[in-house]
């Protein structure tokens, strides 16, 4: 690596799936600010429909790709999306020349991909979070097409790239994630008590909170059987549910979730056994944390889990399935573990978690994993390879 290449400051393209607040959206701005904040020259861009902006602000420059109508299915709406990021882009390469174009999701992959057979970019970086299970054979080969094609794929935990270079024979490098320790802290807030009382969340009821919305991958199902078991012996409990933005249709499981909670007798509403808030704003995230007894992700799947290093900073502790990734970086002394399949391990769980709460031992986990991840060190292991990346292609160039 030349020493030009490893002391300028680079011009750096992020591209994400929304503008809502998601895992892998969320990673995406937290890196740009990092990066940003080191000097470095960020545009995130991300597809939007009319009126959209992002869920919180972005102190770096943005690029919104004008997205909309209404397609009649899953395939119609990604390829939609993946032929408007390629227009972008093409549009904007005319204008504006980046160092590293850096993708975190299949629409953006494929969009660099197209740009690649094109001869407009020489290669991209594409982070895979996780990957999904299609239906379709046309979004299978879409999303193996996203990280195929990338001349560098990272990932956020050991279990991805390994399940990469297994099922794909494709080498990834693992980057690690971040939690800002100074938006998730333990001290209440002014507003705290405004929030509970405007999402309907009782005074002195104990509260389980699952961010991510009703999904399968979340196992929200099987969380909603565990609460039920739960109020057997905390009969005022609150189950919150909040987020749920997500390209993907998780209507049948919704719907699904709704039946079996009418069927156990629990009421879904504010100040009711279940409460459902859907996406909020993001100055309300930390206060609910906060608000919480203990946050809950039995998940099937995930990618690393950020929830849990935010709840953790928030003083709050953790039910986790017993799984990769939690399973990478939590110790015992960390979370309350449970089996993912089973809703008694999912409630047992809950039940140690509202029983043994100590103060002092989430402290000195929140503190050990805020050292441990940092968006600055993920910054800097970005940068690293970022620019290992670009001496490879001015090599291969020369040659």
């Amino acid at each position: 690596m030349s020493e030009a290449t490893a002391q300028r400051f680079l011009r750096i393209g992020l591209l994400t799936h929304s503008v809502n607040p998601r895992g892998g959206v969320v990673h995406t701005l937290e890196l740009a600010h990092a990066l940003h904040d080191a000097g470095h020259q960020v545009t995130v861009m991300a597809p939007a429909a009319r009126g959209q902006r992002f869920f919180r602000p972005v102190r770096c420059g943005t690029a919104l790709i004008p997205v909309g109508g209404a397609p009649h299915d899953m395939v119609e709406m990604v390829g939609d999306r993946i032929e408007a990021f390629t227009r972008h882009l093409s549009a904007l390469l005319d204008e504006t020349c980046f160092d590293v174009l850096h993708t975190h999701d299949p629409i953006g992959g494929n969009a660099l991909a197209n740009l690649q057979d094109e001869g407009r970019i020489d290669g991209f970086v594409r982070t895979v979070h996780h990957l999904e299970v299609f239906d379709s054979p046309q979004l299978m080969f879409w999303q193996a097409r996203g990280f195929r094609r990338a001349s560098q794929v990272l990932c956020v935990s050991r279990l991805w790239r390994e399940n990469l270079a297994r099922d794909h024979g494709v080498a990834a490098t693992e980057v690690g994630n971040g939690v800002d320790t100074t938006r998730f802290t333990a001290q209440a807030g002014t507003h705290d008590e405004a929030l509970a009382a405007r999402l309907g969340l009782r005074t002195g009821a104990p509260l389980v909170l699952a961010i991510g919305g009703i999904e399968e991958r979340k196992n929200t199902l099987r969380l909603l059987d565990a609460f039920v078991a739960l109020r057997a012996s905390r009969p005022l409990a609150q189950l919150a549910i909040a987020g749920g933005a997500s390209l993907l249709d998780h209507a049948h499981y919704a719907r699904e979730f709704q039946a079996r909670a009418l069927a156990s007798g629990l009421a879904v509403g504010p100040g009711q056994p279940i409460v459902l808030t859907g996406p909020l704003a993001d100055d309300d995230m930390p206060g609910l944390y906060r608000r919480a007894d203990v946050v809950a992700m039995p998940s099937l799947n995930e990618g690393f889990g950020l929830v849990v290093l935010e709840a953790l900073a928030s003083g709050v502790p953790v039910v986790v399935s017993r799984i990769a990734p939690f399973t990478e970086y939590l110790r015992d002394e960390d979370c309350h573990w449970a089996d993912p399949q089973a809703p008694q391990s999912i409630a047992a769980a809950l039940e140690r978690a509202l029983a043994q709460r100590d103060a002092a031992a989430i402290a000195r986990s929140a503190a050990r994993l805020g050292r441990q991840f940092s968006w600055a060190a993920s910054a800097g292991r970005h940068l690293q390879l970022y620019r290992q990346g670009l001496s490879a292609t001015a090599t291969r160039r020369s040659s």
